[in-house]
């Protein structure tokens, strides 16, 4: 992040990608979402916006990996929408933030899980 801050030009964009078991509030995983905050406040005046993007359980090859089928179904079902993210529905969200769209969102944790937080 810091080396983005110092190349980024006005109207730059930094999108750090963080994952909605921080919204749990579990131990040790909240760092990149205080700096996400934190580097936003410290451009102030650069109109460089910083920004997170925290996905949820996600039917990736990685996090498909090693799972059992009952765990899978588990975790499709603790969402309101009851189903497994998709890479189209975090690629959609990562494209919002880069573009023109999101130029008034600054200093947020975009959370992309179905409502499991």
């Amino acid at each position: 992040m810091r080396e983005a801050a110092k190349r980024l030009q006005k109207g730059g964009k930094i999108i750090n990608l963080s994952s909605s078991v921080v919204g749990m509030k579990l131990e040790t995983y909240a760092a990149i979402e205080s700096l996400t905050a934190i580097l936003a406040k410290e451009l102030r005046g650069k109109n460089i916006t910083v920004n997170a993007i925290a996905p949820g359980p996600t039917a990736t090859e990685l996090f498909l990996e090693g799972k059992s089928d009952e765990l899978i179904a588990q975790l499709s079902k603790a969402a309101p929408l009851e189903r497994l993210g998709t890479v189209e529905d975090i690629a959609a969200v990562l494209d919002f933030a880069v573009n023109e769209a999101s130029n008034w969102v600054n200093a947020q944790v975009l959370r992309v899980n179905g409502g499991i937080v």
